[in-house]
């Protein structure tokens, strides 16, 4: 069975993100985008508002986005 997402803050997705080779190509209003840097097909929209968490449906938005798993991503955030 695949672990439960957690709620997470944007802060920590793109930390995390970031790790897995993504990089921030840019930030529109409250959005930023991150594209792989040798994955050039993977574009990843994390919506970045600071008070507010991103909830699990979000969150696995952004794992199809990635190509990651849930395994990984949270194994990127610890």
């Amino acid at each position: 069975m695949a672990p439960k997402l957690p709620v997470l803050k944007p802060t920590v997705v793109v930390k995390a993100l970031l790790r897995a080779d993504f990089y921030i190509h840019h930030q529109s209003g409250s959005h930023i985008q991150l594209r792989h840097n040798l994955r050039l097909h993977l574009r990843v929209t994390v919506p970045f508002h600071s008070r507010f968490d991103l909830p699990p449906f979000v969150i696995l938005s952004i794992l199809k986005q990635s190509e990651l798993t849930r395994e990984q991503l949270l194994s990127l955030i610890k």
